[in-house]
């Protein structure tokens, strides 16, 4: 996420599972309208902190994170009461009586989040990391990669991917490459969202050619 610092432009940026924790990375990019950060490893609202000078905020998916806690109207009052601006929440519209409650509900964020050090961070997340890797079954990665890959493409109203079609290419990989190449297809499907129609035109035409040099091999394989 330390790459947003130097696009200050951005207007779009999907972050889903990716163990995030900070953001204040964020706080530069004012032409930001859409963030997602659904399942990430925020822990506390007061990261709120950092978005709050975002001014053309209007999409923000948060959901699935350990700072969303047991009540889930108090985080969503407390969200909504320092990120005003925002027109949709979790996938879910935004109403002008939900912002008139959140300033009964919600709790006023006025400080950025207290930091542990970068060194016990890192060193946490890593061994978190390679428990939930080591624990794992191969099913159930399989599982969470196309529901991830489907949560992405319902973020950017696209179709979801079949099942068939999907464990076709990823139940026979190791956890790591499965991991791997789902966030690949993420950030395929999110970077064609800013091409215009020549580009897209460009990515069919490199995509037939891949699915014949494919088709070839396995003809050859028969």
């Amino acid at each position: 996420i330390s790459i947003c610092r130097h696009l200050p432009n951005i207007e779009v940026i999907t972050f889903s599972v990716n163990g995030i924790s900070d953001l204040e990375p964020l706080h530069q990019c004012q032409n930001l309208s859409e963030l997602y950060l659904r399942k990430n490893n925020i822990t506390s609202l007061d990261e709120l902190f950092y978005l709050k000078t975002l001014p053309r905020l209007r999409v923000l998916w948060l959901a699935e994170n350990p700072c969303c806690g047991p009540d889930p109207h108090r985080y969503r009052m407390t969200v909504l009461r320092n990120l005003p601006s925002l027109q949709k929440l979790d996938n879910q519209a935004v109403t002008e009586e939900e912002l008139s409650q959140a300033l009964v509900d919600g709790v006023e964020i006025t400080a950025p989040p207290a930091r542990r050090s970068v060194e016990s961070s890192w060193s946490e997340s890593t061994v978190s990391s390679a428990a939930a890797s080591t624990a794992e079954p191969d099913g159930e990665l399989l599982t969470c990669s196309l529901e991830e890959t489907n949560k992405t493409q319902e973020e950017l109203d696209m179709k979801p991917v079949p099942r068939d079609k999907y464990s076709s290419f990823s139940s026979q990989e190791s956890d790591c490459s499965c991991k791997k190449r789902s966030n690949v297809l993420n950030a395929i499907l999110l970077l064609m969202k800013e091409l215009d129609a020549e580009g897209l035109e460009t990515i069919q035409q490199a995509v037939v050619r891949r699915l014949q040099v494919f088709q070839k091999k396995e003809l050859q394989e028969e």
